[in-house]
């Protein structure tokens, strides 16, 4: 599988490699490796990069070929048909799995291995400015960077193997793979990344080749000679010359150019549209009638409008111009309704089906008739279990879709979320969300900004340390609790403390002080899903939401709690009710004399 190793000039922003490979069966009949590098043009390469792969059949299989060459052939094209926003590692990791599963099945019935479809396999992602590495076997991926000569390298070139041989060694002549695809139900997948910069070289190899050169003289050969697929060819020929009796295989990729866009193409462009001031119902925008204002802010403005043409209600959200000069921000908005279009449930907020050409930066989303959590908490004050259960289990399927797709909501909050008349819940506004895949992307990192509601976020937000999947979990724990208390569990502490030792001194209050229909075992979930620390906190939604239906196996009925613990201002009364008459027995001894 080949590609072609000119890019046009308006593809310069972009990344930009030059490749050279070479193959060859050396001494043996038939070549049992297979490479493959796919550069795909303009969005796909800004979102999903460049993808290169190599794999050596195990020599004694007759259908070893077959194992490489499907290794290969799958990784490249399907890892292309993933979500625009996974992250590398889920896209490459979940195709890498499909595939070690596909060969280890076409073998389940041969119980001679050295006849199975098992190969070696590593592969190679250049996305942004970082490079991606999945290795299982005994090729090998190689980085050579440039500096200035030195007495230890005195052309200047440093390389580094960036993977590990798994290979177990029986004897002096014998050894086997510990590690391939298709040799195990499931495989563990070694998995790096590291830095790009413009000039490096990144090197697969296969056995045949790395056993019998130096990795000297592969760096001084990639770098010396004016093509490189003339370099490829020379070092298979040198390594043949040096006794190689294996298949040999070789890819070498130049790092030409690291480009400079930051995003999709298509936000970009939507972000890049002017900013005008609020609408001013009614009136009409580019075709849609905007009827009136849902909600403003410093930062947007909300309208219900309607498609002219089709009289479908939509939701129309407009930037306060007063963020107009902030590239960021544009980009995030813009963002939002990306965001939307890829996330599909019942219970997040769609962006509508609409093709109208914008004229000004707005977003589009459909119309749903309904109130937020924070009026349904006004109202419902001592709402029932069930009721708050039947409410976070759709507020987790929701988040559920978000997380399948590698994307934190970061802004769970009452007011983005809407209950409909039917009692159907769905998550809105995705300003704040982090979309793996995209922020991969990015060549400056996010700012500093906690970019959720201070008093919904997780507490590792206020520590600069990012989030994951238990921080909306955290979020989702948050409202959990003050559905059930009209409280939030730290109240205004938490975001004020920004160390970690700040953090470690604020306790929880149990949910059954402020609500006594509150079950120990439901208040055991509540504690654990907005644990201070991550780590103590479920790992999934679906394991929260299952917390909420039965006792979890840690938990113990007959367990005692501390009175600091279950009522911390009874205890401190105590405690200073005890001082205070230590206090008066002391003044009637001082004042009493012997």
């Amino acid at each position: 599988m080949e590609a072609d190793n000119m890019a046009a000039p308006a593809e310069r922003s972009q990344l930009h490699v030059t490749i050279g490979q070479a193959s060859s069966a050396g001494a043996k009949e038939v070549n049992q490796d297979f490479h493959g590098v796919l550069i795909p043009q303009d969005r796909a390469r800004q979102l999903k990069g460049i993808a290169a792969a190599i794999a050596d059949g195990i020599t004694p299989s007759p259908v070893s070929h077959v194992a490489a060459e499907t290794a290969v052939k799958s990784f490249l094209l399907d890892y292309y048909c993933t979500s625009d926003a996974w992250s590398v590692k889920t896209a490459a990791g979940r195709v890498i799995e499909a595939t070690n599963a596909w060969l280890h099945s076409q073998s389940r019935l041969i119980e001679d291995v050295n006849r199975a479809h098992v190969t070696t396999f590593s592969a190679l992602v250049l996305k942004g400015r970082r490079g991606y590495i999945f290795h299982a076997g005994d090729s090998r991926i190689w980085r050579i960077t440039r500096s200035a000569p030195t007495a230890n390298s005195p052309t200047g070139n440093s390389i580094e193997c960036l993977t590990t041989d798994h290979r177990l060694k029986v004897s002096d002549t014998q050894s086997y793979l510990s590690r391939a695809l298709g040799l195990a139900p499931s495989v563990e997948i070694d998995y790096r990344d590291f830095p790009l910069m413009v000039g490096d070289i990144v090197i697969l190899t296969t056995d045949g080749v790395h056993d019998y050169l130096d990795a000297s003289r592969i760096a001084d050969v990639s770098t010396g000679a004016e093509s490189l697929d003339d370099a490829a060819t020379l070092l298979i020929d040198e390594a043949l010359q040096a006794g190689s009796d294996d298949n040999l295989t070789i890819q070498i990729l130049r790092i030409d150019g690291l480009g400079t866009a930051d995003i999709d193409g298509t936000v970009d462009e939507i972000g890049q549209l002017p900013i005008i001031s609020p609408p001013q119902p009614p009136c009409v925008i580019d075709g849609f009638r905007v009827i009136r204002q849902l909600h403003a802010s410093n930062r947007s403005y909300i309208y219900l409008a309607q498609i002219a043409e089709t009289g479908k209600r939509v939701v129309l959200k407009f930037p306060s111009t007063e963020v107009e000069c902030d590239r960021q921000f544009r980009q995030r908005f813009a963002m939002e309704e990306w965001a939307a279009r890829r996330v599909r449930s019942p219970h997040v907020m769609s962006a509508a089906d609409c093709a109208i050409p914008r004229t000004c930066l707005y977003l589009v989303f459909d119309w749903i008739e309904g109130v937020t959590l924070r009026q349904w908490i006004d109202d419902n004050p001592r709402p029932t279990i069930t009721t708050v259960r039947g409410i976070l289990e759709q507020i987790g399927q929701g988040l559920q879709a978000f997380h399948r797709r590698d994307i934190l909501h970061q802004d769970l909050r009452p007011e983005n979320i809407l209950l409909d008349a039917d009692g159907t819940v769905t998550l809105i506004d995705f300003g704040s969300v982090h979309i793996a895949g995209v922020s991969e992307t990015r060549h400056n990192p996010d700012n500093r900004d906690i970019l959720g509601t201070h008093q919904y976020s997780a507490p590792e937000y206020f520590l600069w340390h990012g989030g994951s999947e238990r921080s909306d979990i955290f979020s989702l724990g948050v409202i959990a609790y003050e559905m059930l208390t009209g409280r939030l569990p730290y109240g205004a502490r938490l975001a004020r403390a920004h160390t970690a030792k700040a953090q470690a001194a604020i306790s929880y209050s149990p949910a059954y002080q402020f609500n006594e229909t509150v079950p120990g075992w439901f208040d055991h979930a509540l504690r654990k899903s907005v644990a201070v620390q991550p780590l103590q906190r479920q790992a999934v939604i679906s394991e929260f939401t299952a917390d909420l239906h039965r006792p979890r196996p840690d938990f113990r009925s007959g367990d005692w709690v501390p009175l600091a613990e279950r009522d911390p201002l009874r205890f401190w009364k105590a405690v200073s009710l005890i001082l205070f008459i230590m206090l008066l027995l002391l003044i009637y001894h001082h004042f009493a004399g012997p």
